[in-house]
């Protein structure tokens, strides 16, 4: 999915309007394998971390102590984390920002900070991770647009780092859901472990009605959008209706029937998959603008 995004703000949106970037080919591809090290990096120390909760939660899925040692594991974490800061780096001596690299340490801290520790805490491990997803699609704008800003292209660069800015607005709003909805989903290790997760604090039938209400959130502002900006491109109208507005309504009405943790699972995918739908409108902007 960060593969996805990335390529579609590259490529789909800022490409056809012959927007000035910063980033050739090669330099794109790095970025982007910049953010799937460092992904990947925070991904095993978050299994490492999470050995015990996924041995209740999530058994079939456990890798880390079965398939492979705790060990390798973490010498894997390093690895990969050294590998994406240096690409980082790169990027950012190509780019001819070089403090644009410490964006990817405090990435990669913020990670590990998140697995042993922040994830345990009520609601601020949610939004940490959620602001991290978030900007993965964020940090396209910033080495694409911000390099190559000058006083006569400011006002078209800036107009288009506000809608990337937008996109990982709506990223870091299904993510921060979607980690809600995982919570009560892992109700059982998480207890277990003694973390104090929001459903742990506020009981899962409470946190429930808090994720019911915040549903709402990312309905109310896409339709808002569509009457604002997208009314008069009918195609728009239509994909944004059936594939993201729909989905979202039945996760609304799902939520509030949902009482195991299949029914979590599953609200999970969905919102995956709303996700996926809103970044893929990055293709109708083609369209929107140039008609």
């Amino acid at each position: 999915m960060l593969i996805l995004a990335q390529l579609l703000i590259k490529y789909a949106f800022l490409q056809p309007f012959g927007v000035l970037t910063s980033l050739n080919t090669f330099a794109t591809l790095l970025l982007i394998l910049t953010t799937i090290l460092i992904a990947a990096a925070g991904n095993i120390i978050n299994d490492i971390y999470d050995v015990n909760t996924d041995t209740i939660n999530k058994p079939e899925k456990v890798i880390i102590g079965k398939i492979i040692s705790e060990k390798w594991a973490f010498n894997a974490f390093v690895i990969l984390n050294i590998l994406g800061v240096l690409c980082g780096f790169l990027v950012s001596y190509i780019v001819n920002k070089p403090p644009f690299f410490s964006l990817f340490i405090i990435i990669s801290v913020l990670l590990y900070l998140y697995s042993t520790y922040l994830k345990q805490l009520p609601i601020i491990g949610n939004v940490i991770i959620s602001v991290l997803v978030g900007f993965s699609i964020l940090i396209v704008g910033i080495f694409e647009l911000l390099p190559a800003l000058t006083p006569d292209n400011k006002v078209i660069q800036i107009a288009f780092f506000k809608i990337i800015f937008k996109y990982s607005v709506f990223a870091f709003t299904i993510n921060l859901l979607r980690e809600i909805a995982k919570d009560i989903e892992d109700y059982e290790g998480d207890l277990n472990q003694n973390m104090k997760t929001l459903p742990i604090i506020l009981g899962k039938k409470n946190t429930k009605y808090i994720l019911s209400i915040l549903n709402f959130v990312p309905l109310l502002l896409i339709i808002i959008h569509i009457n604002n900006r997208l009314y008069k491109h009918t195609f728009a109208v239509i994909y944004f209706l059936v594939f993201v507005v729909a989905p979202l309504l039945y996760i609304c009405i799902k939520t509030l029937s949902a009482q195991t943790k299949t029914d979590y699972t599953h609200l999970s995918n969905v919102y995956k998959i709303v996700m996926v739908f809103g970044l893929l409108s990055l293709l109708l902007y083609k369209y929107v603008i140039l008609t």
